[in-house]
Formats: C-alpha cells, structure tokens, sequence
C-alpha cells in the first residue's frame, strides 16, 4: 500500500483581497496552523473514502489519480485539521492542496505549482497558501500569481467576530465585481506598501498596506466594531489590521519585540468585548512532506 502524509498550512483572512484590472487576487497569510492530510492508495477499493466525509477533498484525490492515468488504484483519506471551516482559515484550500501532494507522493510523481494549482481550481476558488513565502495570486481563475517574498517577525492575533459565512455564496454575489471595481484604487495602494514592505523587511509598511485593505473591505464585507478595532493600531507595537476580506476574522498584527500579546487582549476586552482570540504567527507558505514513522519533514520543491 502507497501512503504520504502532507501538511498545509491555514490562513487568517488574507493580507490583501480585491481585484487589479477586474481580475480577482488576494496576498497570502499564512499563519503557523494546518491541516494534515494522509493518502493511502491500494487496488482492492471500488471507491475513494474520506474518514471525515470531506467530499470536495475526495473529489481533489480522484482528479489527482484521473490526472495520472491511474486507473486501478483508490484511496484512503484521513484529514486531521487545526483550521476552523467558514471564518477564512483556508481550511478547504489546505485540505485540497495536501491531499492533491500526498497522493501524487503517494503514486511516486512530481508535480508543478502550475498542475497542482489547475487541479485545486477546478475543485472550488482556492487560496494561495500552497505556494512558498508570500504571494499574490487569483483565487478564481488562478491568471495572476506573483511570488512576493519571505516575512518573519510578524504575529497576529486572531480574533473570531461570531458566525460563519459560505466562500462559494460570496464569491457568487452579483455584487461583488462592481464593489471590487469601486475599492481598486486602495486595493492597488494597499497592495504597493506590501510589496515595498516585503522587499524592505518593513513590518510598519506591511501593517499600512494591510490595515487600508481591511479599510476598503468594509464596503464589502463590514466588520463589526471594526473602528474600535482600529483604535488598537495606536499601540506602541500594533503594526496593523488584517481581516478575512470573505470571513469572519479579524488579526492583529504587532511585533512581538515591542508589545506584549496580552496587553492587547487586555485592551480589546475592555475597549470591545470578549471573544475568542488565538496568538499566532505568521509564516512563509507551502506544503510540507511528513514522515509518518520519525520527526522528519521537507518542504516540498514543486517540478
């Protein structure tokens, strides 16, 4: 029996969301929870399964194998994830992606970015968490990608505002185009302080271009208390506000150098209210290789 265990890692929200000339992107946040996905594949299966009943996860493996030519094998899929469903964690996007990895290392292939993304994307609008460091890419139709850079010495907290919203419901919003088209303007400043950030390990510049996307996507996607919120960014250390531009969450960004996380959680309790609120960092993307048999992990090098 092939096996491969793969971990990708879930997000909070997106550093920026909008559309560049109509066309839609987002720039990644990855953040230091995942989702790990083990494929088995044998011969003596009439159909693919999933422990966990994920059918879109099921439908990513079959497309893998149908990609492959394989026509004699299926497979076993066991999900174990840390990432909630319906806030904005990616939590589909991570399920697909390793599961897409783990049963092309499972059948001993190699893979492109550019394969494993087509195939993620005719699943369901994927995340571009997948691909290593930090990037710009189309969640859509997947015709913008630009790799932007690696960051570190950025954590969040995020901070869950209640209730649960359907990607593919709002992605659909017949609205959508025509606000996305009105907020471009920002979008596209936002966007510039990110790149001029990333290129000049300037976390302030970063937290600029994050805190106006936010800004902008309350025309959207409003957030509630969203200003008391953004009276935090006053704080010697609060760098920024991020939010899940199609989500329920809200980060924030603050070096952990100059600020002490629970001075913040502090703050929001008695300035907003209580709610749930998880630290985390933010890391550089990909998907990862596991040893299921020893500590061993590798970054996975897509061909």
């Amino acid at each position: 029996m092939m096996k491969a265990t793969v971990k990708a890692p879930g997000t909070c929200g997106e550093l920026v969301q909008g559309t560049i000339d109509n066309i839609n992107f987002h720039v990644t946040c990855p953040i230091n929870k995942y989702s790990y996905v083990t494929v088995e594949l044998a011969s003596h299966m009439q159909e693919t399964i999933c422990k966990q009943e994920l059918p879109k996860t099921v439908q990513a493996v079959n497309k893998t194998l149908d990609y492959f030519g394989i026509d004699n094998l299926k497979a076993i899929i066991n999900v174990r994830s840390e990432l909630i469903t319906g806030k904005g964690m990616a939590s589909s996007t991570a399920d697909i992606t390793a599961a897409i990895l783990a049963t092309v290392v499972a059948l001993g292939e190699e893979i492109s970015s550019e394969e494993l993304t087509k195939l993620a994307l005719s699943v369901e609008p994927t995340d571009g968490v997948f691909y290593d460091g930090i990037v710009l890419f189309d969640h859509v139709s997947g015709k913008l990608y630009r790799y932007l850079g690696q960051i570190s010495g950025l954590s969040i907290l995020m901070v869950d505002l209640g209730g649960k919203i359907d990607t593919l419901q709002f992605n659909s919003r017949n609205d959508l185009k025509e606000l996305n088209k009105d907020n471009e303007p920002l979008t596209k400043q936002a966007l510039k302080l990110i790149e001029e950030g990333i290129n000049k390990q300037n976390l302030d510049l970063v937290g600029k271009g994050v805190t106006l996307s936010s800004k902008a996507n309350q025309n959207i996607l409003p957030k509630k208390n969203f200003n008391k919120f953004l009276s935090l960014t006053n704080l010697e250390g609060v760098l920024g506000l991020n939010v899940a531009h199609s989500g329920t969450l809200l980060g924030i960004l603050y070096d952990a150098k100059q600020i002490r996380v629970n001075k913040i959680e502090d703050k929001v309790k008695k300035r907003i209210g209580h709610f749930n609120m998880e630290q985390l960092k933010l890391i550089n993307g990909g998907l990862t290789i596991i040893d299921d048999s020893s500590d061993w992990e590798r970054k996975y090098k897509y061909g």
